[in-house]
C-alpha cells in the first residue's frame, strides 16, 4: 500500500481533508493529529472496516477503541448520553477528556471489543476537527503507532511505524500534551478514572461530586481481563530498550544510574544532568518538570532506541494533578516493574 503524506505546513489544507474524509468514509485508514497524541482513524459505522485498525498496529482485539466527535452533541450518534455528559462537555470539550457511555447499536463490537459501552471524546485540535467534519461520520481511533511502541507525538513517528500500511497520514506538527487523554466511566454525578490524562482528578471535581481512581491506574495486574479503557491491560507505550522506573532521586537516583553498565540513558532535570556518567541525558527544566516530560515522553522513548540506548533510567514522579498520567504511562512502560534500591 503506498501511503499518502500531506503535511498541512506546505499542503492546500482543505484539499488534503476532503480527500482524507473521502478515504474514511471508504473505509480506508487515516492517521491524524489531535492535541494528545496522533490517531489511527475509521469510520466508527464500518464493521467491515474497524478490523484493519487492528491488523495495521498488531493490536489485540480486546482492547476497545475511542470514537472521536466533531461537537459534543454528535455523541448521540454513538452513544446514550446524559446530563452529565453534557456538564462534563461544557467544561472539557472540545479537550482531551473521553467519557465512557452505553453504545448505540450503530457501532460494532469490534470497536467496544465486545462491551456494551464506548468512548467519546471530542478533540480540540484543528485538524482533527476538520478531518471529522469532512468524513461526516465519528471516527474510531486509537493512537498512531505499532501496539505496545511509544505513542506518536510528530508526524514523522506515525510514518516510522505506519508507512505502507495505511491509507494517508495528516502531519499537523507537534501534538500539544503529549499523552493520551483522560478516560473516565460515569454513573451519574460519580466518575471512576480508567487512564489518566491532562483533565485531572481535581479538574473532574470542579463539576462531579466524586472521582475515584481505578487500581489499574498504578497498578497494571489489576486490569482484569476485559479491559473497559485502552491503555489498562497491556504492556504499553515501551521503547524497546530496557526501561528502569527507579523509586529514588536526587543522589540517590545518579548513584543508581552509574552503577549501571551497557550503554546507559537517563530522564532527568537540566540542572542535575552533571551528576550523570553516562553520556546519553534526555532532560527537562526544572519549573514545570512534569508538563514538560508529559510533552517529551514518548519523543524521549524513540531518541533512546534511535541512540542505540540499552538501558534508560527514570524517577518515578509524583503522582499528583497531571503526574499521575506520567506516573501510569512510565509503569507501562516499565512492565509494570518499579526497581527498588535497597538501602
Amino acid at each position: 500500500m503506498k501511503t499518502k503524506y500531506f503535511d498541512l505546513s506546505r499542503t492546500d489544507g482543505d484539499a488534503a481533508f476532503e480527500e482524507c474524509g473521502e478515504i474514511i468514509r471508504s473505509g480506508g485508514l487515516v492517521a491524524f493529529p489531535t492535541e494528545t497524541v496522533y490517531g489511527l482513524g475509521v469510520s466508527a459505522f464500518s464493521a467491515e472496516s474497524v478490523p484493519k485498525v487492528f491488523a495495521a498496529k498488531g493490536r489485540p482485539s480486546d482492547n476497545p477503541l475511542i470514537v472521536h466527535v466533531a461537537y459534543p452533541e454528535d455523541a448521540e450518534r454513538a452513544a446514550v448520553t446524559c446530563p452529565e455528559f453534557y456538564e462534563l462537555a461544557e467544561r472539557f470539550m472540545p479537550g482531551p477528556l473521553t467519557v465512557i457511555l452505553p453504545k448505540r447499536d450503530v457501532i460494532p463490537d469490534a470497536v467496544t471489543a465486545g462491551l456494551s459501552s464506548v468512548g467519546i471524546r471530542c478533540p480540540s485540535n484543528d485538524a482533527a476537527h476538520r478531518l471529522i467534519i469532512a468524513a461526516g461520520v465519528p471516527i474510531a481511533a486509537p493512537s498512531a503507532n505499532v501496539s505496545g511502541l511509544p505513542s506518536p507525538t510528530t508526524g514523522a513517528h506515525v510514518l516510522r511505524d505506519m508507512d505502507g500500511k495505511i491509507d494517508a497520514v495528516i502531519d499537523g506538527g507537534e501534538c500539544d500534551f503529549g499523552l493520551e487523554s483522560t478516560v473516565i466511566a460515569l454513573n451519574g454525578r460519580r466518575a471512576e478514572i480508567l487512564r489518566p490524562g491532562a483533565v485531572t482528578r481535581e479538574d473532574l471535581l470542579e463539576v462531579l461530586d466524586e472521582v475515584t481512581v481505578n487500581a489499574a491506574v498504578k497498578d497494571p495486574s489489576a486490569a482484569g481481563d476485559r479491559p473497559s479503557s485502552p491503555g489498562m491491560k497491556y504492556k504499553h507505550y515501551a521503547p524497546s530498550c530496557e526501561f528502569l522506573l527507579v523509586d529514588a532521586r536526587g543522589d540517590e537516583f545518579a548513584k543508581y544510574v552509574n552503577s549501571l553498565e551497557g550503554k546507559v540513558g537517563v530522564i532527568c532535570k537540566k540542572s542535575e544532568e552533571d551528576k550523570f556518567v553516562c553520556p546519553i541525558k534526555y532532560t527537562v527544566g526544572d519549573e514545570d518538570g512534569v508538563g514538560e516530560l508529559c510533552h517529551k515522553l514518548f519523543g524521549f522513548f524513540r531518541r533512546a532506541d534511535d541512540d542505540g540506548v540499552e538501558r534508560l533510567a527514570a524517577a518515578v514522579p509524583d503522582d499528583a494533578g497531571r503526574g499521575l498520567a506520567l506516573y501510569n504511562r512510565m509503569i507501562r512502560a516499565a512492565g509494570g516493574r518499579i526497581t527498588k534500591l535497597t538501602v
